[in-house]
């Protein structure tokens, strides 16, 4: 990548002693404290956990995906139904803009065989640490341990919120408020969703939170279950309809998990199963297990005399069909089709599988669900509580994974840090928006 230095400086900020409190150490809080600082007002960082990052590091556990290098407008269609939403955020910092910034950190990236974007090393460590040091020597403080629990009375200017400390009620005064909350996924990391009821309270917009990017649950028998269970699916394509009557086809690979399925093929198109069953009580998903062959090659493969062979041979042989894909069939398939070369190859074609529901939100990769974009500015401040900005997972949006969810947090914390800039630079934070709400918990 070129040394090009990316533009996250705000020129012309007044220079006051301002204080931004940006509540949430994640990828888009980090990302909107280091616009604030660097435009001129100092960002204090408060979270819940012992230290920062916490689930950008697990993210990197199998190598971190940064971002995807597709076409921008096929880039943007990821984010569904909010794609009108988050494109100019994109545009302001979208994957060229994130390559750019991880190489100013000293990260270099490349591309893989599947068009993600991977750091240089692929793992996670080593930009949080460069990040977080950049931090720290521009001037960003951090405040471990902190965990907001809810707007307190403002007194003349600014605003004070409160949050929960291992040594009791703590209360921090801030010119502007950053919120990066996560979503309702991986509590144990920080992400557990309890801001929802301070925002609920406060008659913020809010959208119950759903699972994205997860599993389903299916209903095994007890044999499959225990024969199968963690072994992956590969080489398949995989197709569903949606509400609207759409067909969607993917190609990929999945695991089959004690109750049912998960991994990137499954998480594609999670968000069109987990709607279908929210609507219908169940969905339907149909598998390709031998995309590559014909219907009618892989019902002449089959019609084939076998002699003394066994069937399992017999589909290991002329199809180099076996394992927990033999398995799928074998528990969804009837005998009677087994024994029909006609039946057992439109089977092996199109395998249905039914999904009776999407697994607990704890388990998801991301959330949909959260703050409502119709109570945001197009800078993401809160129309009803100016000065107050929201980011990242918390916002209600969602994308699968490839880099999709991470680039835009990253974007939407860009948006909100220069938003936060703009507005005091603008309008000086003379608004007393918290002075009529009183203290929650």
């Amino acid at each position: 990548m070129p040394g090009r230095r990316l533009n996250i400086d705000q020129p012309g900020t007044a220079a006051v002693a301002r204080v931004v409190a940006v509540v949430g150490g994640g990828p888009a809080g980090l990302m909107a404290a280091e616009v604030i600082n660097r435009g001129g007002v100092q960002a204090e960082v408060y979270d819940a956990m012992p230290s920062v990052g916490r689930k950008l590091l697990l993210a990197g556990r199998g190598g971190l995906n940064l971002t995807h290098a597709e076409p921008a407008a096929a880039f943007r269609r990821r984010y569904g139904e909010r794609e009108r939403e988050l494109t100019p955020l994109l545009d302001a910092f979208g994957p060229a803009e994130l390559r750019e910034w991880a190489y100013g950190l000293g990260i270099g990236t490349f591309i893989g065989s599947s068009g993600r974007v991977f750091p240089i090393g692929m793992k996670a460590a080593p930009l949080l640490r460069a990040w977080l040091q950049r931090l720290r020597a521009g001037g960003v403080r951090f405040h471990m341990r902190r965990r907001w629990c809810g707007w307190a009375h403002a007194s003349g200017q600014g605003y004070r919120l409160c949050y929960a400390t291992p040594d009791g009620r703590e209360e921090r005064k801030a010119d502007a408020v950053v919120l990066a909350l996560g979503g309702a996924s991986w509590a144990r990391l920080g992400s557990d969703g309890r801001w929802f009821d301070v925002l609920h309270a406060a008659g913020v917009a809010l959208a119950p939170f759903r699972p994205a990017n997860c599993g389903f649950d299916v209903g095994w028998s007890a044999h499959f279950r225990e024969r199968f269970a963690g072994q992956p699916i590969k080489s398949v394509v995989a197709t569903v309809i949606d509400l609207n009557g759409a067909e969607h086809r993917r190609r990929g690979e999945f695991m089959l998990t004690a109750t049912g399925l998960e991994g990137g093929l499954i998480y594609t198109l999670s968000a069109i199963l987990r709607d279908t069953i929210e609507a219908s009580g169940s969905a339907t998903l149909r598998l390709d297990l031998l995309p590559e062959h014909a219907l009618e090659r892989v019902v002449g493969e089959l019609a084939r005399p076998r002699g003394a062979r066994s069937l399992a041979s017999h589909l290991q042989s002329r199809l180099q069909l076996k394992g927990a894909k033999v398995g799928l069939l074998r528990e969804l398939v009837s005998p009677a089709a087994f024994a029909n070369a006609a039946l057992l190859g439109a089977a092996i074609k199109s395998l249905p599988i039914v999904l009776s529901a999407p697994r607990p939100l704890d388990e998801a990769i991301s959330t949909a669900g959260g703050v409502c974009f119709e109570g945001l500015d197009g800078q993401l401040m809160l129309r009803a509580f100016p000065g107050v900005f929201c980011a990242g997972e918390m916002l209600d949006w969602e994308a699968p994974t490839g880099g999709y969810l991470l680039t835009a947090c990253l974007a939407s914390g860009f948006a909100a840090g220069h938003g936060v800039l703009n507005w005091l630079h603008t309008a000086g934070g003379n608004v007393n928006a918290f002075s009529d709400h009183p203290e929650s918990e």
